[in-house]
């Protein structure tokens, strides 16, 4: 990770797509903190997944590597997955995978001979690409590793209500933000000899936080090939909802 806090062009990069979501567009966060949480998500399922004896990483599985590789992965997958945001929204996924190759080489050439870059590379940029939710009829890019679904997992688990208070906050009111802010907590637990073994708990002031479940997080673990391994739970936390608008006009 330290070669990670010192790539400048990343973090800058990093920079350029939080202009781009929040300044120019009233998105959500996709710079720093949002991969950073990503990447806590994907190494915290990849390893549950893989300590559990659930599954068996990809890069493992297909050229032998190792599970520090696997991890490897998902963390660069889930810090480089947005940087195509710096271009345009609509299909950002492409344009993060464009921009990964250069930052992946920076990082990974003083650790890994040329063949063995080259196939973590290969699982990143498929990782990056493969990321984003299904949306109405559009056609979405398949997920074939595990890697990949894990790291679309994780990003849809970035729900919690920080995430989306800055673009509320100037004037953003729509079912995204205000679901958003409806989510207080998410929170992974490990249920032992239960059919589906990993339960992600989501606690909510507001019921519209159930957009953000089935219409974010739902589709990402379907997508995963991961979805066997999973139950989601979601609670209204006090005795009362949080009003979250006072008035919605438009």
């Amino acid at each position: 990770m330290d070669r990670v806090r010192e790539n400048r062009k990343l973090q800058t990069y990093w920079r350029c797509s939080n202009v781009m979501a929040i300044d120019r567009m009233g998105y959500t966060d996709h710079g720093p903190t949002h991969v950073k949480i990503v990447a806590n998500f994907s190494l915290k399922l990849l390893r549950i997944l893989v300590e559990k004896k659930l599954i068996t990483p990809s890069i493992v599985e297909n050229y032998g590597m190792t599970t520090d590789d696997a991890e490897v992965v998902v963390v660069l997958g889930s810090i480089l997955h947005d940087l195509g945001m710096i271009v345009q929204r609509r299909e950002h996924e492409k344009y993060s995978a464009f921009l990964a190759l250069s930052v992946l080489e920076s990082l990974l050439s003083p650790i890994y001979s040329e063949e063995q870059r080259a196939i973590i590379t290969s699982e990143v940029l498929h990782a990056i690409v493969a990321h984003e939710e299904p949306v109405g009829n559009k056609p979405t890019n398949r997920v074939l590793t595990k890697e990949a679904g894990i790291v679309g997992i994780a990003d849809a688990l970035d729900m919690e209500a920080g995430r989306a208070r800055i673009p509320f906050q100037s004037g953003k009111v729509d079912i995204h933000a205000v679901s958003a802010l409806s989510i207080e907590k998410v929170d992974i637990e490990v249920t032992e000899n239960a059919p589906k073994p990993i339960t992600i708990k989501i606690k909510m002031s507001n019921s519209a936080g159930v957009f953000q479940i089935d219409e974010l997080l739902k589709p990402r673990i379907v997508k995963s090939g991961l979805e066997k391994f999973f139950h989601v739970t979601a609670e209204i936390t006090g005795e009362k909802e949080t009003r979250i608008i006072e008035k919605f006009e438009i």
